[in-house]
């Protein structure tokens, strides 16, 4: 090996060990490794910052806006709002919402399609009195299944199309993916349907059934009409009929003005606007029961939750400003004026010392914010909102506009006519100035952690590829697949790659194992697109652990699912992805 090898095959080893440790996040290890590499000479200085310019980084940042966009005019609820159906079987429940999780993720990021499926998720084991840990896993892997069948459904498709047009001349277009990811996806999917969620653990999860309930209080307000029998009535005889229907009586407002729930004396009289903590059954009830009105939302109601605050269920993911800290050391309270009220932890409650509690990936955290600034204090937190809040903020008028402009840059991408980038751009310049999403915000939705990744991790990715390192690493396959039929060395590919992104970050799996397929191919005098299809397979299907994907993470803590959880469904997967693919890229996409 040459010295320029040897460094950077060390880079990528402390790359890889940083990233399993997991000590730091994996944005800046990447960026800190890029810097080491260019300081030692090994990636030209006029290269070093290539990569935040390369269309595969600007494509995952454009597919994120056009997600939200998507999701804010209301174009994805649409099929979402018919889904809670409680009186479903679990197994018709998981096939219908891994189906349209699958079709929803093939055409945006597959990380916004488990963001807008699983609080719908947990709505529904919440109404089925189950835990949701029985439907979320499916879930997750229904919608990286689903990723697989298009180039914009998940990072290694869109790097490995770009990693194509940069050594071979052209990129692999919109639906190249779709008959081998197609086919691995109808068969990921029926066997997670059929089979594979009988063999997750049911455990509790601490946000499913009665947890949940806890964890989601629903804070509105009744008003007492005009023929109410309530009238002239003290408050105190309220609140034994308010506990037994599980009610909890914050306040009462009149003429503008808070009284508060500790005032047992005060006598009601019509039009006081009750002021209530409870599930919405629980509101139901009492509703009916005490003949009950529902009170017109005002400036004075909003006043009446103090000052105007919110209750927010909040998912940790890995890569949250908040892991591996309190809400104490990030001054949650005096910056953003939040209180932690509860953390949900691998179906344990913690309730004592929250504020000195470490947070974890796939905590879910209870917060009261703010109302107007609830979703800054996620977004800065680099949390996910579980409650389903949409509707505050959904458009419906630009339903219709929002998937016009989006199917006609599908097309228009697929046929040739424009490159997906620039494609992708027109709609984001649409959405702006179509308001579907307001100018302030379009920054926000961009994952900065993986732009920085991926901007870092493709100069060194080239550097690997230009002194020699990928070509050594795939003669070091060919030697070991030696006399091998081709079957068995895009297996032995494929189960490299897979295991790879089982314990890394699948993009940065795909920057490396991609140009190795392209290397291998040369070698055997064969065409590198089969190679290529088994590197994008392989870098997606990350199933057996929490950390191979983001999804994985997202669902750890409101599935209560532990480490060893996934390998249970997600084995027998990787071999049905293997035994499946294998022979539809050597009839599609024949060497």
């Amino acid at each position: 090996m040459t010295t320029d090898q040897i460094i950077l095959f060390t880079l990528f080893a402390a790359v890889f060990g940083l990233l399993l440790w997991g000590k730091f996040r994996y944005d800046m290890v990447a960026f800190a490794a890029l810097m080491v590499g260019t300081v030692l000479g090994v990636v030209p200085a006029s290269d070093a910052f290539a990569g935040f310019g390369h269309p595969a980084t600007l494509v995952v940042a454009l597919v994120l806006v056009v997600s939200a966009g998507l999701v804010r005019s209301g174009a994805v609820f649409l099929i979402t709002r018919t889904l809670v159906d409680a009186s479903r079987s679990l197994g018709a429940h998981i096939t219908i919402m891994g189906a349209v999780g699958g079709v929803l993720s093939a055409f945006m990021n597959n990380v916004a399609a488990l963001a807008l499926l699983m609080p719908v998720d947990i709505a529904t084991a919440r109404k089925s009195d189950r835990s949701p840990g029985l439907s979320l896993m499916p879930l997750s892997f229904c919608t990286i299944l689903g990723g697989m069948v298009t180039l914009i459904g998940t990072p290694p498709n869109i790097i490995i199309a770009t990693i194509r047009e940069d050594q071979l001349g052209a990129p692999f277009r919109m639906f190249d993916f779709a008959p081998v990811g197609g086919v691995a996806a109808v068969a990921g999917l029926a066997f997670v349907a059929l089979i594979g969620w009988r063999l997750i653990p049911n455990r509790d999860s601490g946000v499913g059934g009665d947890q949940l309930e806890a964890l989601a209080p629903y804070i509105a307000e009744l008003r007492l009409p005009e023929d109410s029998k309530l009238d002239g009535t003290r408050l105190r005889d309220l609140q034994g009929d308010a506990e037994e229907a599980d009610v909890a009586i914050l306040g009462v407002l009149r003429d503008g003005k808070r009284r508060f729930g500790t005032g047992r004396n005060l006598l009601l009289r019509h039009g006081d606007v009750l002021v209530l903590e409870a599930t919405p059954e629980a509101l139901d009830e009492f509703r009916v029961g005490k003949n009950l009105e529902t009170a017109e939302t005002d400036d004075a109601t909003a006043d009446a939750l103090g000052d105007g605050v919110s209750f927010i269920e909040m998912v940790v993911p890995q890569d949250a400003r908040i892991v591996g800290k309190t809400a104490e050391s990030v001054g949650l309270s005096w910056r953003h004026r939040t209180t932690l009220m509860g953390i949900a932890r691998k179906g344990t409650r913690i309730t004592e010392r929250l504020r000195k509690t470490m947070v974890q990936p796939g905590d879910i955290l209870l917060l009261l914010a703010p109302s107007e600034t609830a979703d800054d204090v996620v977004k800065w937190l680099g949390g996910l909102t579980l409650a389903d809040r949409g509707l505050k903020v959904t458009n419906d008028s630009k339903t219709w506009a929002a998937i016009g402009l989006f199917a006609a840059a599908v097309i228009a991408a697929s046929l040739g006519i424009l490159y997906l980038p620039i494609a992708l751009g027109i709609v984001a310049v649409g959405y702006v100035l179509l308001k579907i999403l307001p100018l302030s915000e379009i920054y926000d939705h961009i994952e900065w952690p993986v732009v920085v990744l991926l901007g870092s991790m493709i100069p060194l990715g080239a550097a690997l590829d230009s002194s020699g390192g990928t070509e050594l690493i795939a003669n070091s396959l060919v030697s070991l697949t030696q006399g091998m039929p081709p079957w068995a060395i895009l297996t032995i590919l494929m189960v490299v790659t897979m295991t790879m992104s089982d314990v890394l970050n699948n993009t940065a799996t795909a920057i490396v194992a991609a140009p190795v397929g392209i290397t291998m191919a040369q070698s055997l005098g064969v065409s590198p697109d089969p190679f290529l299809m088994a590197v994008a397979v392989a870098a997606s299907a990350a199933f057996l652990t929490p950390i191979g994907h983001k999804n994985n993470t997202l669902i750890l803590g409101p599935g209560g699912y532990g480490f060893g959880d996934y390998w249970r469904m997600g084995l027998p997967l990787e071999i049905i992805v293997i035994a499946v693919s294998i022979p539809t890229i050597l009839i599609v996409w024949p060497l």
